[in-house]
């Protein structure tokens, strides 16, 4: 039986009311990436009140902290904080904080995971490999709630190898469609091409329909009114790329991270899961 992809999404967003700040502790900040401060691994951000609550959190955007706009945890934060420590936060066992944070770094990347597996198990092309990836989604889910000794001791690198084969697959399946339907090629299609070097471009011209942007570097590319239907952007770096008027809806793997941080407008049209930025 396939997994509701809709209900299990919900825990796949962040809910900083059910976390312990452990992001704004965990990760290293750097200011040149838009964070408030340089800051250690460990070390509480400035901004982090008692309540574990940001102090500037709805002025981020004003100013200028992309960083942390663009971060996303995928829901991982309110798990380690509810199931995986029961609601004991850093503060409460100071002697277990630093195997709290390093249980978060694992964490993520397996609610990342879900969430791209989730949206695999959405996609009609990809229909018959659904079991596939409904097996990899309990699995997932499974390791999510191990042990943290467990969860340290995990292979995470061996285990999103195995994700990805699917993954891959799907895209390759979802954009063999787009491209059928389409009659339209690219060399962005190669299912080995990975990482473009596209920074600045003007690809507003281009049919990029059922194209494979994987890993590709769009920072400040011009996607004005592009139509990306098909388009795999999973990885792909969109730091103020154009989206304004750029037709997303049926873009796969693309996250609400990578939204963040590009430029659109009211025209853009987004898949259902992402939101609109306020600040577009």
């Amino acid at each position: 039986m396939t997994i509701l992809p809709n209900m299990s999404r919900q825990n796949l967003r962040a809910d900083c009311g059910n976390c312990f700040g452990i992001c704004c502790v965990a990760l290293y900040f750097s200011a040149s990436e838009g964070f408030p401060i340089d800051k250690d691994a460990g070390k509480p951000c400035l901004n982090l009140r008692s309540d574990f609550r940001c102090d500037v959190h709805k002025n981020l955007w004003e100013l200028g902290l992309k960083g942390c706009i663009a971060y996303d945890c995928f829901g991982a934060g309110q798990k380690v904080a509810q199931v995986t420590y029961g609601g004991r936060d850093w503060r409460q066992v100071p002697e277990s904080a630093k195997l709290i944070y390093e249980v978060f770094q694992i964490m993520r990347q397996l609610h990342e995971m879900l969430w791209y597996l989730t949206e695999a198990l959405t996609l009609q092309p990809c229909c018959h490999i659904h079991g596939e990836l409904n097996s990899m989604h309990k699995k997932t889910e499974g390791l999510t709630l191990l042990s943290p000794a467990s969860l340290l001791e995990l292979d995470v690198a061996a285990h999103r190898a195995d994700v990805n084969k699917l993954l891959l697959k799907t895209s390759e399946l979802v954009r063999a469609k787009v491209i059928l339907e389409t009659k339209t090629f690219s060399k962005r299609q190669n299912k080995n091409d990975r990482g473009l070097d596209l920074i600045g471009a003007d690809l507003r011209r281009s049919d990029l329909r059922g194209g494979n942007l994987r890993g590709a570097y769009l920072i400040a590319a011009n996607l004005k009114g592009a139509n990306l239907s098909g388009v795999d952007f999973i990885g792909a770096d969109l730091r103020d790329a154009d989206l304004r008027g750029a037709d997303l809806t049926h873009s796969i793997f693309i996250t609400q991270a990578q939204i963040n941080t590009a430029k659109g407008d009211s025209n853009t049209k987004l898949p259902m899961s992402l939101s609109r930025p306020a600040y577009w």
